[in-house]
């Protein structure tokens, strides 16, 4: 549990937050491979740095704090994140997975943990009852996004968890888009928290990392041995950009939110609009359960253009936003997720989920929000047939 009230005092203060060595108000980045040792067995603390790293280690006490863990994690990406994790199972369990997640997730799962006889299931989980009857023996894990990505579908987490624990099955949940500020998974019933960090954590589209946060000793432990074991370890460089990204947490996440909110609401009056996927309005499915379960709707919008118009032209008008994969940076992106984010999900799951050719997902940075509206207005008018 975090030693601070508030969150916003958390993000700056959390974690190891000064350098007891010197006294520096930023932890010092520990640039080294390796540590001297004063004897046989007389370590000051660390050995190498891919077991241990001082820069690494305030990163991961910081994580852990925000999300109400035990333990934090530090990798060189989400997906290497996200792959540790996975590997806490065994040959012969089972992962049902959110109907849309990340497209990397699908990849790892399809592609990587098949091989070593690890399977997967698809299941819409924020329909409780579709949920419950895909629990088959075999299910061991739950790997969870809300909102998810890319058509904003909320799970509800606590009911999910619920139903998972009467079951034995562990709760994974990727925390990206909301991030601790918005969402603590945790404290909602789930077992492990995962982020892929270069996105709102990092916040400055200038690193790439994931991280995982743990609720028990004993996952912390596994996970902690296999972070070791496999090596994905984030540097110490990227982990000092990271604990500067994330002091800034709170101020971004505010504007971010807030400009989401403005584009959404006129998006959804827009007449050239087909479907809008954004949980901060009122007629979106998942309203009611995100506004229980978090502190905000998060920025990511996704839409669909009526059929008299191009999105090819749409992409080529953009002035401002910019087209490109990731998300959560302080500036606004937009990217095309059946050939982009969600390319290596076959055609056919795609759209028995939803994600058509036609899907369009935003992510809102932190300019001023007429800008990037008038942007999105100019390349829609641009892209009408």
């Amino acid at each position: 549990m975090s030693r601070f009230e508030n969150i916003n005092t958390a993000l700056i203060h959390g974690g190891i937050s000064i350098d007891e060595k010197t006294g520096a108000v930023n932890i010092p980045i520990y640039q080294t491979s390796t540590y001297k040792q004063d004897g046989l067995g007389k370590m000051r603390g660390y050995e190498y740095s891919r077991t241990g790293n001082p820069t690494r280690e305030a990163l991961e006490a910081l994580i852990a704090e925000l999300e109400g863990g035990v333990a934090g994690f530090a990798f060189g990406s989400g997906m290497a994140a996200t792959t540790t994790v996975l590997s806490l199972f065994n040959s012969g369990d089972k992962v049902l997975i959110s109907s849309n997640v990340y497209g990397g997730t699908f990849r790892v799962l399809d592609k990587v943990f098949k091989n070593f006889s690890i399977s997967y299931g698809i299941v819409d989980t924020s329909d409780e009852a579709a949920f419950e009857a895909a629990i088959t023996d075999d299910v061991k894990a739950v790997m969870i996004e809300s909102p998810a990505n890319p058509l904003m579908t909320v799970t509800d987490i606590a009911a999910i968890s619920k139903i998972s624990h009467a079951h034995g099955i562990t709760v994974i949940v990727d925390n990206t888009f909301m991030t601790p500020y918005l969402q603590k998974p945790l404290s909602l019933g789930a077992d492990i928290v995962v982020h892929s960090a270069t996105k709102y954590l990092g916040g400055h589209s200038d690193l790439v990392a994931g991280l995982a946060v743990v609720k028990d000793k004993e996952t912390a432990e596994r996970l902690a041995f296999l972070q070791n074991a496999t090596g994905g370890v984030l540097g110490p460089f990227d982990s000092f950009l990271l604990i500067k990204g994330i002091k800034t947490l709170g101020v971004r996440m505010d504007r971010h939110v807030e400009n989401a909110l403005k584009i959404a609401e006129r998006l959804e009056k827009h007449s050239a609009v087909k479907n809008i996927y954004y949980p901060g309005l009122k007629n979106d499915p998942g309203y009611e359960t995100n506004k229980k379960q978090a502190k905000g709707p998060g920025a990511m919008i996704s839409f669909e253009l009526k059929e008299e118009y191009d999105i090819k032209v749409f992409f080529e008008s953009l002035e401002l936003i910019m087209l490109a994969e990731s998300l959560g940076g302080v500036e606004s992106l937009v990217c095309h997720p059946s050939t982009m984010t969600h390319a290596s999900i076959p055609e056919d799951i795609r759209k028995k989920v939803g994600i058509t050719d036609g899907l369009i997902r935003l992510s809102v940075g932190i300019e001023d929000a007429e800008d990037i509206y008038k942007d999105l207005e100019k390349a829609i008018d641009r892209s009408r047939k």
